[in-house]
This record gives C-alpha cells, sequence and structure tokens, in this order.
C-alpha cells in the first residue's frame, strides 16, 4: 500500500463519498491510487479547480458535512484559494488536498514550485501541515478532518509528489512517533446558568424585543420560535440565515442589511431589546442605534462575539442548547401590540414585492422573474444565489417555507458560486431540486464552464433538475448602481458592459434544455417547463438593468442623486429611469410599507 492508497482509504473511513477536484501531475500518485480503489470516494470532475472548491463549499453547506477538494501543486492550488476563502470566512468545513513538488526539488526554484504552507499560512489558519513521511500521514489527515469540522473552517494537507508513491508505514509506538484515531464526538458548549439567568433578566426587561437570527440557528428553530413567542419578538433573518425560519410565519420580517426589507430596518430602527442568535451580521448601521437597546448575543465561537454592537451580554453557546436553558426563565408577554405591529409591516411588504414585480420593463422586470418563482418553488427546493443585483431579489422576492434550504457567498460575497454551489448541493442531495440564480456577469465569469459538469453528471441524480435562471441585463449591474449612489457618477460603460451571451443556446449544445425569455408573459411558463424538465435547464432572462436594486433606508434625497447620476450619463435612459424609480416608490406609497412619507 502506498501512502496514496491510505490517504483515499482514510477517506473511507472518514464517511467521506466524493471529492471535488482537476487533476494535475503534482497528484498524479494519488490519481493513480483513485484508480486500484475503484474511484472511492468519488472524484468529481470540475472544469476549473476554483470551481471544485465552491463545490466543497455548496455540498459542506447543503448536507452539513465536511466538504473536500483536492488539486495539483503550483497553479492549481492557487486556484483553490478563493474558493477556500468562501469557506473560511462563511464558516463552513472543508478539507483541501493539494500535491507539492517532489522533496528533492523544493528550494529549487523548479517547475510548479510555490511555498504552499506560506500560501496557504492565512486560508488554512485552523491548519495547515506537509506529510513529508509516510508515518505522518494519518495523524495529519485526521486533524484537517477533526479540525475542520469542529471549528466551521478550512484546512489542507499538502503531500509531495513523491511522498504520495512511498510505501505506507504507520505510525508506531515510539518516541517522535505520533498514532491517531477516528472520529469527533458530537458537543455542544453552553454558557453558564448565571449568564442565562442574567440573559432573562434582560430580555424580559423589553417592551419592544426584536430577534436577530444567521446560520448558526438553523438547527435551533423549535427554541427560536419558543422565544420570540414568549417575548412576543419580531425576527429578522441575516441572509445566510434565510432558511434558517419560514418567511411564512407572521413574526417574520425577512432578510436584513443593504440588501434586506423594510420591516427588518424599521423593526430595528424602534426596538428596546435585540437578542442576536448565530449571526456574525457585518453591518451595524442596519441595528439599532447605540444607547437604543439593550442587547444579548448567542455564539458557538468565542472570536465572533461582542462585534457590530456593544452588547450588554455575550453569551458562548450553541445556539439550540443556550435557548433551551433560557426559555423557562422567560416571561410570556400579553400585551401584542408590538407584534402586530410587525406583523402589518411584514404584511405590507410582501404587498409592495408584488406591486414592484408588476412595475413594467424593458424588456423584463428582474423582480418580476424571482417574485414569479416564489409561488412554485418545491417544497424541498435547494436554492443558491450568486453575488450581485441577483442576490438582492433572492434577499427579498423568495419566502421560504418549511424543507426549503437555500445559500450564497456571505461574507466573501465573490462572484461565481452560485452553479457550483448547486452542483455541490446536488452531490449532497440528489433525489432534490435545485436552482441558482446568477447574473450574467456571474454567469460569465464561471457558471457557463459549469453547465458542462451538469452536462456530465445530471444522469447519476435521482432527480435531474438543476435550473439555472440568468438574469441577462448585459451590466454588471450592483457595481453600476453602487457607482451611481455612493459616488454619483453615471455608467462607465468600458467596465460595466458586457457582451449579449445566448445562454440557452450555449446549454442545448451541451445537451441540457434551455430557453430564452423576452416577454413578461413567458416567465411563469418558463420557470414551469424547467421545473418539470428531465435535465439540467437554463432560462436566459433578458433583464432591464434600469431596475435599481435601491436598500430599503434609502431615502429620497438619495434617490433623486441616483437618478442624476444615471441621466448625466445617458439623457436617454429618462423614461426607462423612471420606471425604476416607480418600482421604488412603492415603498412610499399610502399602504406601502413606508407610512404615505414623500
Amino acid at each position: 500500500m502506498k501512502v496514496a492508497d491510505h490517504l483515499l482509504r482514510r477517506l473511507r473511513e472518514w464517511g467521506v463519498e466524493h471529492v471535488f477536484a482537476y487533476p494535475g501531475d503534482g497528484i498524479n500518485g494519488i490519481l493513480a491510487a483513485w484508480g486500484r480503489a475503484g474511484d472511492r470516494p468519488r472524484f468529481i470532475q470540475a472544469r476549473h479547480e476554483e470551481m471544485s472548491a465552491f463545490q466543497a463549499v455548496g455540498y459542506a453547506k447543503f448536507s452539513g458535512r465536511t466538504g473536500v477538494c483536492a488539486a495539483t501543486s503550483g497553479p492549481g492550488a492557487i486556484h483553490l484559494l478563493n474558493g477556500l476563502y468562501d469557506a473560511k470566512l462563511d464558516h463552513v468545513p472543508v478539507v483541501a488536498i493539494v500535491g507539492q513538488t517532489d522533496r528533492s526539488a523544493m528550494g529549487g526554484a523548479y517547475q510548479q514550485e510555490v511555498d504552499l504552507l506560506s500560501l496557504y499560512k492565512d486560508v488554512a489558519s485552523d491548519f495547515c501541515e506537509m506529510v513529508t513521511v509516510p508515518e505522518q500521514l494519518p495523524g495529519v489527515l485526521d486533524r484537517a478532518m477533526r479540525i475542520a469540522a469542529a471549528r466551521r473552517a478550512p484546512t489542507a494537507l499538502i503531500i509531495p509528489a513523491d511522498v504520495q508513491e512511498l510505501d505506507y508505514t504507520p505510525p508506531a509506538h515510539a518516541f517522535k512517533q505520533v498514532p491517531s484515531s477516528l472520529g469527533t464526538g458530537p458537543y455542544a458548549p453552553v454558557p453558564s446558568d448565571d449568564a442565562v439567568a442574567r440573559a432573562a433578566e434582560i430580555l424580559n426587561a423589553g417592551e419592544k424585543p426584536a430577534i436577530l437570527i444567521g446560520q448558526g440557528a438553523r438547527g435551533a428553530r423549535a427554541e427560536v420560535e419558543e422565544v420570540a413567542g414568549r417575548l412576543g419578538a419580531g425576527v429578522a433573518k441575516a441572509l445566510l440565515g434565510k432558511d434558517a425560519l419560514p418567511d411564512t410565519l407572521p413574526y417574520v420580517t425577512g432578510s436584513i442589511g443593504l440588501l434586506g426589507t423594510r420591516p427588518s430596518y424599521e423593526m430595528m430602527r424602534d426596538c428596546d431589546t435585540l437578542l442576536v442568535i448565530g449571526s456574525s451580521f457585518p453591518y451595524s448601521q442596519f441595528l439599532p442605534e447605540f444607547g437604543q437597546a439593550r442587547a444579548v448575543q448567542i455564539d458557538i465561537e468565542p472570536a465572533l462575539v461582542g462585534l457590530r454592537y456593544p452588547f450588554e451580554l455575550n453569551l458562548v453557546g450553541d445556539a439550540a442548547e443556550t435557548l433551551r436553558r433560557l426559555v423557562p426563565l422567560l416571561e410570556r408577554r400579553t400585551d401584542g401590540a408590538w407584534r402586530e405591529s410587525i406583523r402589518q409591516g411584514a404584511e405590507r411588504w410582501w404587498e409592495v414585492m408584488e406591486r414592484r414585480a408588476r412595475v413594467p420593463a424593458d424588456p423584463v422586470n428582474p423582480e418580476y422573474v424571482v417574485h414569479a418563482l416564489d409561488g412554485l418553488l418545491p417544497g424541498d427546493v435547494m436554492l443558491t444565489a450568486d453575488s450581485g443585483s441577483a442576490a438582492n431579489w433572492y434577499a427579498r422576492h423568495l419566502r421560504f417555507r418549511d424543507g426549503m434550504r437555500g445559500s450564497l457567498s456571505g461574507t466573501l460575497a465573490t462572484m461565481g458560486p452560485g452553479v457550483p454551489y448547486a452542483i455541490g448541493a446536488k452531490f449532497a442531495h440528489p433525489g432534490r431540486p435545485a436552482i441558482a440564480l446568477v447574473g450574467d456577469g456571474a454567469m460569465q465569469m464561471n457558471g457557463l464552464a459549469e453547465l458542462i459538469t451538469a452536462a456530465k453528471y445530471h444522469g447519476e441524480w435521482s432527480d435531474p433538475r438543476l435550473v439555472v435562471a440568468v438574469l441577462n441585463n448585459r451590466d454588471l449591474n450592483q457595481v453600476t448602481w453602487e457607482m451611481r449612489a455612493m459616488q454619483g457618477a453615471p455608467q462607465f460603460e468600458a467596465s460595466q458592459s458586457i457582451p449579449d451571451v445566448p445562454y440557452a443556446a450555449v446549454a442545448a449544445h451541451f445537451g441540457l434544455g434551455g430557453e430564452r425569455v423576452e416577454r413578461p408573459e413567458d416567465v411563469v411558463p418558463a420557470w414551469r417547463r424547467a421545473l418539470a424538465a428531465d435535465r439540467p435547464y437554463v432560462i436566459d432572462f433578458r433583464t432591464d438593468p434600469a431596475v435599481p436594486p435601491i436598500p430599503p433606508h434609502a431615502t429620497w434625497d438619495q434617490i433623486k442623486a441616483t437618478a442624476g447620476a444615471v441621466l448625466r450619463g445617458d439623457s436617454d435612459r429618462g423614461a426607462v429611469l423612471r420606471q425604476g424609480l416607480k418600482a421604488k416608490a412603492q415603498e412610499f406609497l399610502p399602504g406601502g410599507g413606508g407610512g404615505g412619507k414623500g
């Protein structure tokens, strides 16, 4: 047995079923071992190493297990980095296995020689190690798997090419040998009883409580509902926690922040008590004013408590276990006026979203594209969204129900993970449908090539449905609007305008389904055909770049300044711009969530 053989055997013993990877001579020894192992764990071939890392992240996010990716030395290892940083910033367990030049060549400025230990020092800061002798392998691999799972972080294992082909020798019962073992037992840290009691005192004293949840609350749905019910609180959700609680609950206000909803913004503006559960939401300006609210935070990661807001109390512990201890100490609130105001605000918001979706556009309103999908979502759907204006519509127009899952690149906010996330999700749950909402910029950057991966593997999925919806407006739209809103600058065509690509036709060349939609009346039928297809399906929605993804807290002065930037750049866009501003104006109309202001 070679070192590479034992590597794959040990991965199987850890329960690893898929490795998302791309080949290269720096891992030839491992590839040969894969052939001897009968392709177990399964080698899933992406079109680019960055996509392999994104697929591993998507797999981990949707399965709750550790994702594993592999790449060759030098350029392959470098390509993994963006996906691994996505895992690091979103706290996702991923193990990267990368090759390296032979030990005898190290330090000799050899071909593809890169100092990988230094390169990976930050992205895999929790654990990164190079195997130099066979006896080292099991301990290093076991630690990489264990630390990735325990700390919800990427780790890295570097194996030089010559080491891969050495005869494997296990560590001995001897000095300076490190034997190892498999497994990580479940654990759920909890704060002290005194700290929980103090948290209850703070929360019981409030009259207008608000709760903010993130992905750390995903396993604590029942406990969050119980706490919210006792306190009479509304619940806002950070984007990574969008699937942690159904949007159909009347006290759930939806997403928060730049891509958030107006009722979430107003709840934070008016509350006097704040409980944050499992979220490191970064934008403090969307939280209550300093001194306005007494605040408590619960997070399992000690390094992440106390950030973003002057919390009166920080509790380090598992969300579900901590909330179970907290619930009996909470007083049940009988005055329902605060929660009723939250319910009414959320109800008005969804009416606003419907009106905004109906605003005419040239040729199709992107808000209508996503709003129309809301009522057609399968109950077990897995949704991904790419970074850009597509994330706005994902955050605001899709109401998650029981059993639905969704994710995007939350903290890194990188372009390009939408399609590879969905592919990783399909390997996690091949019997569930997946939908990726992507902009045309992200589709051109990464998504087109990964359609080849979907074409290669979809026959293995018991439910072959993977729908890729491309919002094709020929503009890098989110940055265009940010420049207008923040810099007062008109569109800079040289950087923002991108080619019109026949995405559906490309998909058809790969043996997939697809169609282009250029009329509003064709949107719903296209969604229905895609969700009934027997293979992955691409819908090329021709959408209007003039529909603005303006944040919920925008004032009319900011909106007018943005309009001025558009008109300075192109006086012919006035009519289209008015349609976009009309969409935003829906929030300010009587009964439209803005109380008639403006």
